[in-house]
């Protein structure tokens, strides 16, 4: 539950920050994140597991791959909440499970039930209704599920812990992060890193990533999997209510009317999963 409240109010820290530009943040993530990780590694004595890793092609390409799915996702949110469009991140989280589903159904060739595919009918009349409402299609929203489903679809099949592969993933990134601090700092100046308290958010960024993943890889492993399934909705409510009540956000009717009508389509899909898990455990 921690991890998914750390998700959740998130954006608090981002809009903090919102003096520097969506991609230094990113950058600055990835490169204390990857500090962090690194002596997470060292402490659980994982080096050995990192260098297996690091020497396994096959399995550093899926990495690679998975990397940049993340950091465009990192990138797309940090722009949306700088942006002020924290309603439509909240919206692209809420219909992720839903897009997980579809992955699975297009790429895996898995077959859904009836209950599923009127989830997912009921999601699509929701993404209408929001385009509508945003007078635009919600580019933001199907870039976050779309992004974090694929990078979820791409992780599992690289066979890597869940420390030692957010670790090899910031390192694939972080060369291309750090060369992009140097340069905005040769360019436009020290910035940000002569302030003291925009340094100290910058610095933040690393353990908001990091804590999070890793509060969430020790819950899946002594959590009963409904409970997950339902948490797994809280970050994004969180944001939903954090953009109306603290950052001032407008939600006009047909916005409403979509958000109903996601939060209908969970509610079903949810239904769906319990009652599969219960009739397996019969």
């Amino acid at each position: 539950m921690s991890a998914y409240l750390l998700w959740g109010f998130l954006p608090i820290l981002f809009r903090l920050l919102d003096q520097v530009g969506s991609v230094l943040i990113v950058a600055e993530r990835i490169g204390w994140s990857l500090l962090l990780l690194l002596g997470i590694v060292i402490y659980k004595r994982g080096m050995a597991d990192v260098r297996a890793l690091l020497g396994d092609w096959r399995k550093m390409r899926v990495v690679a791959l998975s990397a940049v799915l993340l950091t465009a996702n990192w990138l797309l949110y940090v722009w949306a909440v700088e942006s002020g469009q924290v309603l439509e991140a909240s919206f692209g989280y809420f219909i992720n499970p839903l897009v997980n589903v579809a992955i699975g159904m297009l790429f895996l060739g898995e077959r859904q039930n009836r209950l599923q595919t009127i989830a997912i009918a009921i999601a699509t009349i929701a993404i209408v209704i929001q385009a509508a409402g945003l007078g635009n299609v919600p580019y933001i929203a199907l870039g976050l599920a779309f992004s974090f489903g694929f990078y979820g679809f791409i992780r599992k099949t690289a066979e890597a812990g869940p420390v030692t592969g957010l670790f090899a993933e910031t390192l694939v990134v972080a060369p291309f992060a750090m060369s992009y601090v140097v340069f905005d700092i040769a360019t436009n100046g020290p910035g940000a890193h002569a302030e003291p308290t925009l340094m100290l958010l910058l610095l933040l960024t690393g353990p908001a990533t990091a804590v999070p993943l890793l509060l969430f890889a020790y819950g899946v492993r002594r959590l009963r999997l409904t409970t997950i399934g339902m948490f797994q909705y809280l970050a994004p409510s969180i944001q939903f209510l954090v953009a109306i009540l603290l950052f001032g956000e407008q939600l006009n009717g047909l916005r409403l009317l979509s958000f109903a009508l996601i939060w209908l389509s969970l509610v079903v899909f949810s239904y769906d999963s319990f009652r599969q898990r219960r009739a397996r455990l019969a």
